[in-house]
């Protein structure tokens, strides 16, 4: 009788415990649970998101067999949306639920523990609205709202640029970073590029060829590159002609920023005529001497370098030549120079270029 009621209150104290404990030992099966996807699958967090609209999302995604082990692991973290982290996220098969939940979770660096870094690739861009705009197909950032941001008076005063130089901020590459980078993290980033570019090296260069600014360097690379940007090779020599009539005081009488003072949509055209030469545009060199107020479009950097180690000559005309080869005649001689421009002057009518 008293074996009976010993193990009577063991049982009772048993259950007692059990039931005391209940909170605690679900918590564990639950943590121990995993994810029920067979295949890798991109997962996104693109608005601040509460746990039970999370656990929504990826039981939708099938990821989950019971919305609830995530809802009571993720309450026993603490997680809410103000800790939950914005981003791209990877969750592999059979991921355990605490392991997959530390990873949406907000660190230090205002990331994901696991979040995913993309490329971000921009080039042969004409302007920053072009560079916004392929930004935002890899990213999560509106071009729009990038567009607001660097062209604010608070930005481009912060950083020394104006509407008309913010453009040779930018080199054109692929960079890491984080899907859910915003206006200001992409732009940071982007000085923080610049600032590693033009190192001192590069900055002693500027004064030596001839030009004041780094900017004034990336506006001719960009005339550079609209003259020519099949034929790399020509690019120092191309260099060395701007060059040569930025420090003679003569107008560079680009035919490529003429171009630039149409629309945007008229930039295209084959020819240059007198009668855009007498265009009232900041950017006509045939009209206005030394170098314009910005670049006509974003060069990579190599034309950049090409700049800073033009070649030397005395050339001072270029004309393309007749042919389909994309390469130049240079002339010293403005009657040399008119004889290389009336040949090329037949050969487009004889092709019907207009």
């Amino acid at each position: 009788m008293k074996n009976k009621k010993t193990w009577l209150i063991v049982l009772v104290v048993i259950g007692l415990g059990a039931f005391l404990l209940r909170g605690k030992i679900a918590l564990f099966f639950a943590s121990e649970r995993h994810t029920i996807n067979q295949e890798t699958l991109t997962f996104y967090i693109d608005a601040p998101m509460k746990l039970e609209s999370l656990a929504d999302s990826l039981f939708d995604k099938g990821c989950l067999k019971r919305k609830g082990d995530l809802i009571l692991v993720g309450e026993y973290k603490g997680l809410d949306e103000d800790n939950i982290a914005l981003g791209k996220y990877e969750i592999k098969p059979g991921v355990n639920l605490k392991t997959l939940l530390n990873g949406f979770t907000l660190n230090s660096n205002g990331n994901g523990n696991g979040e995913l870094e993309v490329d971000v690739t921009f080039n042969n861009c004409l302007d920053v609205y072009e560079v916004a705009g392929k930004v935002a197909q890899s990213c999560m950032v509106d071009s729009a709202e990038l567009i607001d941001y660097l062209l604010s008076s608070e930005t481009l005063n912060h950083y020394g640029f104006t509407e008309a130089t913010v453009g040779t901020l930018f080199l054109p590459n692929t960079y890491r970073m984080f899907w859910d980078v915003t206006p200001e993290s992409f732009v940071e980033r982007m000085a923080k590029e610049y600032k590693r570019f033009w190192n001192p090296h590069r900055v002693a260069r500027v004064k030596q060829i001839g030009l004041e600014t780094q900017s004034e360097v990336v506006t001719i690379a960009s005339i550079v590159y609209a003259e020519q940007n099949r034929k790399p090779e020509e690019w120092p020599r191309i260099a060395g002609l701007y060059l040569n009539r930025v420090n003679r005081g003569m107008l560079l009488q680009s035919d490529p920023t003429l171009l630039f003072c149409k629309p945007p949509g008229q930039r295209k055209q084959r020819r240059v005529y007198n009668r855009d030469k007498k265009v009232d545009c900041p950017y006509n060199t045939y009209m206005y001497p030394g170098v314009p107020p910005g670049p006509i479009l974003i060069p990579p950097s190599k034309v950049i370098e090409a700049v800073l180690n033009a070649e030397k000559h005395n050339y001072i005309f270029m004309c393309a030549k007749p042919e389909y080869s994309g390469l130049h005649n240079f002339s010293t001689t403005n009657a040399q120079h008119n004889r290389y421009a009336n040949v090329y002057r037949r050969w487009l009518d004889q092709q019907g270029i207009r």
